[in-house]
């Protein structure tokens, strides 16, 4: 059995969509595919009408700022972790504190003694700072701000975040990130009411698409997914 089967889908320059669907649905084996981690064993992928077979992986994903639920912290500076590499300039720094301020961590980053040049764990320093896992990932959401890619693939980084900070960042995002292209995989649809256009992936393939209000109008499994985690989300905070 395929993981992906019959999906066709067109995403253009600047647009923001969010691909939903239960665990299992085929959501980031479609990323793997886009990122030309897995190859295709029928059908074909086109970036600016050039088949992916021809392009080279390497210059593909120097366009793409991608993060992963299960991301990485390394064991080097605030700076280094949202750069990902080391700073060579004050305008390096100035990403940084851009980034920072993007995902609201500038304040704590700056109240610390080395600030920026602060080692994100302990490991080699015992002077480094130990962030939480909600800051943590704000970190790894600073990198795709830090980055100059085209286009930004976000698997769910902000998962273990409360919802309301979850809704926060995606919408600093989508309003920050004005001229890239975003891709967001989502469990929470309330954090996604607001790109262009929503994909419900259902074994492998698109079975609902359309905006946040067209799909609670079709009232199908998407409708039926937002208003469960509504009641949810409503009846924990009562």
């Amino acid at each position: 059995d395929f993981v992906i089967n019959n999906l066709s889908f067109k995403l253009n320059k600047g647009e923001k969509i969010a691909i939903v669907g239960h665990n299992g649905s085929g959501k980031t084996t479609l990323i793997k595919l886009i990122l030309k981690f897995y190859k295709l064993t029928e059908g074909s992928i086109y970036i600016n009408g050039i088949n992916y077979d021809e392009v080279n992986p390497f210059s593909l994903r120097k366009n793409m700022a991608v993060v992963f639920q299960d991301y990485q912290i390394y064991a080097v500076s605030i700076a280094e972790n949202i750069l990902m590499r080391k700073v060579t300039s004050k305008e390096d720094e100035e990403l940084v504190y851009n980034s920072l301020e993007k995902v609201g961590l500038l304040e704590k980053v700056k109240s610390l003694k080395n600030g920026i040049y602060t080692e994100m764990t302990r490991e080699f320093d015992a002077s480094g700072e130990a962030f939480s896992g909600g800051e943590r990932q704000r970190i790894v959401v600073a990198r795709v701000f830090a980055s100059n890619a085209d286009l930004y693939i976000l698997d769910e980084p902000t998962a273990s975040l409360d919802p309301l900070a979850e809704e926060k960042i995606n919408k600093l995002i989508l309003s920050t990130a004005t001229n890239k292209t975003i891709i967001i995989i989502a469990h929470r649809l309330s954090t996604v009411v607001d790109t262009d256009k929503i994909y419900l992936m259902k074994h492998g393939t698109f079975t609902e698409v359309g905006t946040h209000d067209e799909l609670l109008s079709l009232n199908g499994d998407y409708a039926l997914m937002f208003n469960t985690q509504k009641q949810l989300y409503e009846s924990h905070n009562e």
